[in-house]
């Protein structure tokens, strides 16, 4: 009896490079026409991206020259002269310890209030009232720097200020926050506080949306009520978010918020408030003689350097005890 192999098939040849890349092409084409609006959108962030992000790149090298605007890129090579004179400065220590003692603060604070905002504010059943709270919590957000520091000196006046009216009431005496050093890093921290809490609480929000019920049913079936599903359930769902969330803060955490510094400092709270980047816009870009733009850029370079170490230990920590980095 005669037996039937069944019939060999020729191997498949590896598509080429060219016609892959062809492929690529091709979708992304059709991509772009399909979805051209939503790419449209990407347009001013991208040309924010190239114009202040990238293309400064290249001018970094003056760090370490004693840059003139006469001379360019031509300017006399000095090394790392730049970043020795920022550490032989007597006022070092004071400015990072200042900023740390800021971005930590902040970090601290910020970062963990908008996670349990949201998720009180989950549990609110009816959906008009917890809209209502979502849309007032988010205003602060896009209301300027200028604006809020102007609220606070009206709300904390020594002379009329609704806070210190509150505190003579009962039978204290008023106290000029915004001159007392003491006071600087609370009401800069509340400050951030107060303005970022919307936006942090829309992202946690969202990823709560997309929790899958069946694990809420679960949890009621074995008896969950709504703290432990609070704990065991919604918490470890929106754990990567927390991560991502919480490397990207990391990776700007020495970045403080020069504009309410400047806005709300002056002489008196020096010892508190003076800080790496209004100590660089003091010394290096004083309205008397040029702008000595060397220091202010090895400066930049340095806080730069130490955020990117920072935020590559942050993400590869987070790979390891969650597995759920940023990149």
């Amino acid at each position: 009896m005669a037996t039937t192999h069944p019939p060999r098939l020729a191997p498949q040849r590896p598509e080429p490079a060219a016609a892959h890349s062809r492929s690529a092409r091709g979708r992304l084409g059709r991509a772009v026409r399909r979805d051209k609006l939503l790419y449209l959108m990407l347009v001013p962030g991208l040309v924010h991206l190239l114009l202040f992000k990238i293309a400064p790149i290249g001018a970094l090298v003056i760090a370490f020259q004693d840059y003139s605007p006469f001379q360019g890129l031509d300017s006399p090579w000095v090394g790392f002269d730049q970043f020795a004179r920022f550490f032989e400065d007597p006022n070092a220590w004071r400015l990072v310890r200042n900023t740390l003692i800021l971005a930590f603060g902040t970090l601290l604070f910020s970062f963990p209030v908008p996670i349990v905002f949201a998720l009180f504010l989950n549990e609110v059943r009816t959906r008009s009232l917890r809209k209502a709270v979502q849309t007032v919590s988010f205003v602060p957000y896009f209301i300027s720097s200028a604006v809020l520091v102007s609220i606070l000196y009206t709300l904390l006046s020594p002379q009329g200020g609704l806070v210190n009216d509150m505190i003579e009431a009962v039978g204290g005496k008023p106290v000029s926050f915004f001159t007392e050093p003491d006071w600087f890093r609370p009401i800069y921290i509340g400050m951030n506080i107060w303005q970022t809490l919307g936006y942090g609480t829309i992202i946690y929000i969202a990823a709560m949306a997309s929790i899958d019920p069946a694990l809420y049913e679960s949890a009621e079936i074995d008896g969950a009520n709504r703290w432990k599903k609070m704990w065991h359930v919604t918490l470890p769902s929106i754990r990567p978010m927390m991560v991502v969330m919480l490397i990207l803060a990391i990776g700007q955490i020495l970045a403080v918020d020069l504009d309410k510094i400047l806005l709300m400092y002056n002489p008196s709270v020096y010892d508190t408030a003076d800080v790496i980047q209004t100590y660089v816009f003091r010394q290096a870009f004083a309205s008397e003689g040029f702008p000595d733009y060397s220091y202010g850029a090895a400066v930049g370079l340095i806080q730069g350097l130490v955020a990117l170490v920072m935020i590559l230990t942050a993400n590869r920590a987070a790979k390891k005890f969650n597995d759920a980095g940023a990149f």
